[in-house]
Parts: structure tokens; sequence; C-alpha cells
């Protein structure tokens, strides 16, 4: 899911890179994607054991692979801890509102366009006959995020985690501006008893707080070496466990004590997170969190097309998940270079310079 967190790994409140993030955001991307390696093959079939050109694999290993997708509630951890202290940061909510945009939509938008150019071509889900009034409906309703309010249709597979990351920053930006800007906390208290009800509607959204806590104090669990690895990876199964067997609210002990053992300096979870590998996915991970369904769909069209031509299941998938890692790394590294990098920085000094333009001819300029 806000990348799932979308927030750049910087402690601003401290103005300092924080790698156990970075590598926390790759973790959480990888996790999502391991679970489309399960859940892509069977092609949208899910009562009948098997479907797909997904093998025979025992049960309790599908249950984990699936659970991957639970990497979504590790991104709001995330944008939980480092929001707040970027909107304090940059000092203005209008500020804050654009680095935000300028963070998120270039993806967005280009994949955006991608899908609902090539969808009606090759027939992709909701595009099958589908007319001109509700393809603009759907267009539109997915480019603002507000497809679920409005019952339409989700366009891009992950892109649903973006609607709780807008509403998150929209909801602390205002509180914001009530408590700091206005010293007000008459108006903050009904924002805040909003929150509160959209946790109890949506209770994933409990895990912005927990790292909202943790950006408002200096609390770690620092528990070093392999002991700490350890204790940190126990907590990061209960946590995926309990989200699938539980409830979201009963996930929120575990996910409070790993985040607090990833942020505390030199734990066990630090080091495991700061290794370079991690690193780097943490980089490109929001390209890969929206990419790599766009790569993987081809892969799932033609395995099950070649299912039903009598090749084995077992070759498909594992061509599938070989061909799929690679092509999905390979797409977000140029992404993330082409896309949040280069382009990014061409649209940011444009609009600055337009912006400036528009200032220096201004009379009260």
């Amino acid at each position: 899911m806000t990348a799932p967190a979308h927030a750049s790994s910087y402690a601003e409140a401290g103005g300092g890179f924080v790698p156990s993030v970075q590598g926390l955001r790759g973790v959480a991307a990888l996790s999502v994607l391991i679970d489309h390696f399960c859940d892509m093959p069977k092609g949208g079939v899910y009562d009948i054991p098997d479907p797909g050109f997904l093998p025979p694999i025992w049960p309790w290993l599908q249950s984990v692979i699936n659970s991957g997708g639970h990497g979504v509630e590790l991104f709001f951890m995330i944008s939980g801890f480092l929001i707040p202290a970027s909107l304090v940061r940059h000092g203005s909510i209008g500020k804050f509102m654009y680095d935000r945009i300028l963070r998120i939509m270039p993806v967005f938008v280009v994949l955006h366009l991608a899908l609902f150019v090539a969808g009606p071509i090759v027939g992709y889900k909701f595009f099958r006959g589908i007319d001109l009034p509700t393809y603009l409906q759907v267009f539109f309703a997915n480019l603002f995020f507000v497809q679920d309010a409005i019952g339409l249709p989700i366009a891009q597979q992950n892109a649903w985690t973006l609607t709780y990351e807008w509403a998150f920053y929209f909801l602390f930006a205002l509180c914001f501006g009530a408590v700091v800007r206005l010293k007000s906390w008459w108006l903050a208290a009904p924002l805040i008893l909003l929150g509160f009800l959209c946790i109890l509607q949506w209770p994933i959204t409990a895990f912005f707080v927990i790292g909202m806590l943790f950006s408002a104090s200096n609390l770690r669990f620092r528990i070093t070496g392999a002991v700490g690895v350890m204790a940190g990876l126990t907590c990061f199964a209960a946590m995926y466990a309990a989200l699938d067997v539980l409830h979201p609210f009963a996930a929120l002990i575990p996910g409070f004590l790993l985040f607090g053992m990833v942020l505390a300096t030199g734990s066990g979870m630090a080091g495991l997170l700061s290794l370079a590998p991690l690193q780097y996915m943490g980089k490109i991970s929001y390209s890969l969190y929206l990419v790599h369904p766009f790569v993987l769909f081809p892969l799932q069209v033609i395995g099950l097309k070649l299912v039903d031509r009598g090749v084995d299941r077992w070759l498909l998938w594992s061509g599938f998940v070989i061909f799929g890692l690679a092509l999905a790394l390979i797409a977000s590294a140029l992404s993330y270079e082409i896309i949040e990098v280069r382009l990014r920085r061409i649209i940011d000094g444009t609009l600055r310079h337009i912006f400036a333009r528009k200032m220096a001819q201004s009379p009260a300029a």
C-alpha cells in the first residue's frame, strides 16, 4: 500500500540521513513484490487451489508469501516518522505540499498516462468495452486519488495506498497550520478527532501514528548484534502474522517495537538494514513499488497462455519470478534515474523559473 511511504529517508528534525529507514523502505517494496510473485500467477482466480500457473506449493508457504503485501504498513510507519519533521523543516504548508507533489506525482502520472493509453489497446481489466464517459471518469478519479470514494475501479494496482498517503499529508498539514500557525487547539481538536475516526474506519492507518510517536520523541530500542537482529526479525514476523490472522491493532505492538529497533543507532536491525543492497533498494523503492506490476503483467499474460498449452507450472512460475525480478529491478532503476531524478529536476526548475518571473513582473515585487 503510502508507499506505499513515499518520503525521502531523512530525519529532518535532526537534519541527517537515516540509513536504516532507507533500508526499511527497500524491504517494504520488495515485500510487496514478493507477494505479487504468488498472487499474479493466479490470474485473478482465488476460489480453486493452484489456479493459473501457480504450482502446487505448500499452503503455509503460500500464506507466508502472500503476507508480503503488508509492506504497505511499513511504508505508513516511515511516512508517519518523516512527514511531521518534513513539514516543520519546510515551515510552510505550501512549500511542504509542493515538495510532496514533486516527490509523488511524476512517476505516478507517467505510469497513469501509459496505462490509459495502452489499457484499451490490450484490453486490460476494466478497459474492455469501456465507453468514453466512463473512461474519463476513471481517468480523472484515479488522477486525483478519489476512485474509492466514488466507487470507481483502481487503475494502477498499487496506487491505492497513495490515497491514504495524501489524506495523511492533508490532515497533518491542517493540524500543523492550526496549532503552529494559528496557535489554536480548538481548530486542531476536530481534525485530531477526524484522524481517530479514520483509524477506526481504516485500521491500517494506525501505523502512521507509530511513526509520529517516534518522530516526536527520542524513544529508541537499541539491541545490538545478532540478538538485535533476531529480535527485530521476530517482531517483523509477529507484525505480519498479526495482520494476517488477528487485527491491524494487534500488529501495532510488534510494529512499534520493530520500528524502535530500526531507528536505534548501532542496533542489530539498523546495521542489517544499512547493508548496501538494501540501501539501493530503498533508493529506488518508490519506483519499484509502482512500476513492478507493469513489468509483471506481460509475463503474467504469457504464463497464463502457456499453461493452457500444457507447459509445466514449475517452469513457468520459476521463469516468472526470475525474469520478473530482474526486469522489475531494471525498470525501477531506469524510472528512478529518468523520472525521479532528471524529470523531477526539470519540472522543479521550470516551475521555479516561471514563479520567479511572475514575481519579478508583479507590481508588489
